[in-house]
């Protein structure tokens, strides 16, 4: 085998493994963006992928005397409960009545297992009217 071969050959399988490692981490990057009624209405369907999951965080429902922190969010329907498995700090903004963003995928037990999550509270940012109808800025 010549020099130019195998450089042909080699340079094949390099440029196969590097579109198989981007095939691979696009499949495990890509998520649905899901509402927790949604989720409901198709659980059965979404074994295995990776979901972005949103609702409001139930009150009095966060539980961090486990090692995982649970909790649950809702919609006006229907509530999921959720184990964080992640490593992040989880934000400030993240409390009783928050919406809530979460990221992961659904256990075997039916417990959502989420590896981010994202919170705000929107009251805090919404803008207030005053008499005269002008916008004020919420301090």
């Amino acid at each position: 085998m010549t020099a130019k071969a195998k450089f042909i050959i080699g340079g094949a399988v390099i440029v196969a493994a590097l579109a198989w490692l981007g095939f691979v981490g696009f499949q495990e990057s890509k998520s649905y963006y899901v509402t927790v009624d949604e989720f409901n209405g198709m659980r059965d369907s979404l074994g295995g992928k990776t979901l972005k999951l949103a609702g409001d965080v139930v009150a009095g429902s966060i539980d961090r005397s486990k090692p995982q922190m649970e909790f649950a969010i809702a919609s006006p329907k229907t509530d999921i409960r959720v184990r964080y498995v992640g490593s992040d700090i989880i934000p400030d903004t993240f409390k009783d009545g928050a919406k809530a963003l979460v990221e992961g995928r659904l256990d075997a037990d039916g417990v959502f297992n989420a590896r981010h999550i994202e919170a705000k509270c929107a009251s805090k940012y919404e803008a207030e009217y005053d008499d005269r109808t002008r916008l004020r800025r919420n301090p």
